[in-house]
């Protein structure tokens, strides 16, 4: 149901929000006259704000308490009261330009290294995917003669997995003696040429090549060649449970929200035992702005399908090289976090991955 709050509502209700994030205590009238410029009495704050308790925005924990903000209440204020920090996310693309070393560092050391760096600045749990496997890129081809005659395929992608197939060219019946100085050439020819027309290709339009094109004294390695990545393609390509970086639970856990044993448990095997329905969760079909990057995606409480975060906010992105959506990127925490910082970090942290992989492709 769409709630329609007057201005003076709304403010109060920011107020509120802003006030219950910083002390996670929960908000009386008293404590807004005192912190903010309302330009209103007690009396009408105390009114308004039990205007917002009936509206199902805000609740008191305990009858003696003052009110704290609800799912609902935390809803409109990411749609309609506040702004992404900017001056966050300056400063996330800054660190992590600065910190990271695309050209020295493996892919999971990297992606390792930004989810560190975006948990200590968001304060949340940070979540990053490894890129999926059909997106993967050729880096590099090589055929190789490891015996007389014995044949092996190296494919190597640009996440720095490397994949190799053997066979024997020639038949246990063939009578032909394998002239190994005459393969090495021929091997070497192939190598390059193949580099040069499959590199940055991706896993997907490897799988669907014409091989008929392959130059007519090189057929007797076209099967093999077919059959081999066909093959490795296959297995790159097999439904695999995608590893998820996690960086920054033990900040998070000390958070009063998680006081409860029970709790930190739940959220603990979901993060470790449980990732698969983590990752279908912050890996599914982003949805595009108007200025062609993916939506940012703020789940907040039991807004989360999974049981185990339904007391907490997921908030999440993909990153993508080129139009391709690769992985996602996301921070969770409780309820009470702060979205300005939260949000910023995440579009920002997309962004800066978006722009590395795409330069990097």
């Amino acid at each position: 149901m769409q709630v329609q709050l007057t201005n003076r509502q709304q403010n109060i209700l920011w107020a509120t929000v802003r006030h219950y994030i910083a002390t996670a205590e929960p908000v009386g009238s008293k404590a807004l006259i005192e912190e903010f410029d309302l330009g209103v009495s007690s009396a009408t704050i105390r009114n308004v704000m039990g205007v917002l308790e009936k509206s199902g925005l805000l609740y008191q924990p305990h009858t003696s308490a003052g009110r704290i903000p609800s799912d609902s209440g935390y809803r409109i204020y990411v749609d309609k009261l506040m702004k992404p920090s900017e001056v966050l996310a300056k400063e996330v693309e800054s660190t992590l330009q600065q910190r990271l070393h695309w050209d020295d560092w493996s892919l999971e050391a990297l992606l390792q290294g930004a989810a560190q760096i975006l948990a200590t600045l968001s304060g949340c749990i940070t979540l990053i995917t490894m890129p999926q496997a059909h997106t993967a890129q050729l880096r590099h081809l090589q055929l190789l003669q490891v015996e007389a005659g014995i044949i092996m395929l190296i494919v190597v992608t640009d996440g720095y997995e490397t994949h190799s197939k053997v066979m024997d060219l020639f038949s246990a019946s063939s009578e032909i003696k394998p002239d190994r100085e005459a393969i090495d050439r021929e091997l070497q020819i192939i190598s390059n040429f193949l580099n040069s027309h499959l590199r940055d290709c991706t896993l997907l339009e490897l799988a669907q090549l014409d091989w008929s094109e392959l130059d007519q004294e090189f057929q007797r390695y076209g099967e093999f060649l077919k059959s081999s990545l066909t093959e490795l393609l296959h297995r790159a390509l097999a439904p695999t449970s995608t590893q998820i970086m996690v960086r920054g639970v033990g900040e998070v856990l000390r958070q009063p929200e998680f006081s409860q044993v029970q709790q930190v448990q739940t959220i603990m095997q979901l993060l470790e035992e449980e990732q698969e329905q983590l990752w279908r969760l912050i890996c599914e079909e982003p949805k595009i702005e108007d200025t062609g990057k993916p939506k940012v995606t703020v789940r907040i409480g039991a807004e989360n399908p999974l049981e185990p975060i339904r007391t907490c906010s997921l908030i999440s992105s993909s990153y993508r090289r080129g139009s391709v959506t690769v992985g996602s990127v996301g921070v969770l925490g409780p309820t009470r976090l702060d979205y300005e910082n939260a949000i910023a970090v995440v579009a920002a942290a997309a962004d800066y991955l978006s722009d590395a992989f795409s330069q990097t492709a």
